[in-house]
């Protein structure tokens, strides 16, 4: 069986981390058994076996980042092992290995330089015989004070030879005491070497820090003010990158309408009469939104695209991306197809992406191929906003709550209505002003009258 690879799980995926192993080395597997929950730019998420047998070896262990295409395990069938060159080109020496063998690297080095300054310091055969030769006691006195031999100055505390220095005293110890002792913030001259010829190492420096109580992970710097520095996620430096890439080269212009919400308030109500155990009750107002927004897109083809270098590329199926927040971030699972959809077929699919999503049982191709997205922030009580383009879509429309507000019927009278704005983010590389406006029209009048929705 071929070994198993870091699979591509989203569009835009060059690397995952390995979150956790679901099964255990030496563990029976089955083809759609999990075995790994891997995070990508996009979520978290399950990973299936692509394979029946058994889980021989294990190439990165959890917390690992890997690009797409390396090792990360093999299936072996019955009988089956991995092949010998992977196991050994996987194979990583332990801590201990690898200090030992770092210090004797470094044993090895040093002997030359020690030998050579030996040999450079040795008298020569004809200075040794000046030596010999050499004036009585009296002529020396003639000699420049600073050759005049002095007795070897006291030892100085390391913060005084820090400080005549300029820096750190000189301590014999290895690159990896040294890096350790900066990250645990240990003081290399307080620390009794070990090694050879007293010689500071890494477990010297990891002993020092656990004797003063030191951390063993350099503490982040906190500014005034600051109350904690929380690391970036994978998932989150992605969508940051992404945003970044989409905010600066798209030309974004907006939109914006607000819509008569009461129609659709009405049709709402009517399907929640229907009875609690009825499908129709479940559906809910963003899903009117939803089928609206991909109808606007069949009427208008031309807002369905894309820009690509030199060309915009027209969609024949209209792939319906939702905005879903999770934990950590934002995902955008598709609907495909949409326009041949039902209301209460996008209401059920849905409601399923989103949960999958939570639940971290997405699909990869469920991730992608969006043609437009849509973002509504109206249950957080956001009356209106403006989204950002998540490439290479033309649009994204950004939905807000259905607020209650004095309006004008036809008669001229101030009555209570209830109104909903709508935002258009588009791609003006794909989409003019007339374009977009077109789109909201036509989307304008489903919403206020959604009995349309319904044929």
């Amino acid at each position: 069986m071929p070994e198993i690879q870091m699979p591509k799980l989203s569009d835009t995926m060059t690397e995952g981390t390995l979150v956790a192993w679901k099964k255990k080395k030496g563990d029976k597997v089955s083809a759609g058994d999990v075995i790994a929950e891997i995070e990508t730019d996009k979520a978290t998420m399950e990973w299936e076996s692509p394979e029946d047998g058994t889980l021989t070896e294990i190439y990165v262990e959890e917390g690992g980042k890997v690009n797409v295409g390396d090792k990360i395990a093999f299936i072996g069938g019955e009988g089956e092992t991995a092949p010998a060159e992977a196991k050994k080109e996987e194979k990583k020496p332990e801590p201990e290995e690898k200090k030992k063998k770092e210090e004797k690297k470094e044993e090895k080095e040093e002997s030359p330089k020690k030998e050579t300054q030996a040999e450079t310091e040795k008298p020569a055969p004809d200075e040794e015989k000046k030596a010999d030769a050499a004036p009585p006691p009296e002529s020396k006195k003639e000699a420049k004070p600073a050759e005049e031999k002095k007795p070897p100055a006291p030892a100085k505390p390391a913060a005084e030879a820090k400080a005549e220095t300029g820096g750190e005293a000189r301590v014999k110890a290895s690159p990896l005491a040294r890096r350790v002792a900066g990250e645990l913030g240990v003081d290399l001259s307080a620390v009794k070497g070990t090694g050879p010829e007293g010689r500071v190492t890494e477990s010297d420096v990891r002993a020092a820090a656990k004797s003063k109580g030191a951390p063993q992970t350099a503490a982040p710097k906190i500014q005034a003010g600051e109350g904690a520095r929380i690391n970036l996620s994978g998932m989150r430096k992605v969508i940051a990158e992404r945003l970044v890439a989409s905010k600066a080269p798209v030309p974004h212009f907006y939109l914006n309408i607000e819509i008569d919400a009461g129609p659709l308030m009405s049709a709402r109500a009517e399907l929640k009469s229907a009875g609690e155990g009825s499908d129709s009750a479940k559906i809910t107002v963003n899903d009117f939104v939803l089928k609206a927004s991909v109808e606007a897109a069949v009427r208008v083809p031309k807002a369905n695209a894309s820009f690509d270098v030199d060309a915009i590329v027209q969609y024949s199926d209209v792939n319906l991306a939702i905005a879903v927040a999770i934990e950590d971030g934002l995902v955008t699972p598709v609907i495909r197809a949409a326009q041949g959809k039902s209301l209460r077929e996008i209401s059920e699919a849905v409601k399923d992406l989103a949960h999958r999503a939570r639940n971290k049982r997405m699909k990869p191709e469920e991730f992608q191929g969006g043609t437009f997205t849509v973002s509504n922030l109206g249950s957080y009580g956001i009356d209106n906003f403006s989204a950002i383009i998540n490439p290479p879509q033309g649009f994204i429309l950004s939905i807000g709550a259905i607020v209650k507000k004095a309006v004008i019927d036809d008669c001229d009278q101030i009555v209570a209505g209830q109104r909903m704005s709508i935002g258009m983010s588009c791609d003006h590389r794909v989409i003019d002003g007339a374009l977009g406006a077109e789109y909201l029209k036509e989307l304008r009048q489903l919403l206020e009258n959604p009995a349309l929705l319904l044929i």
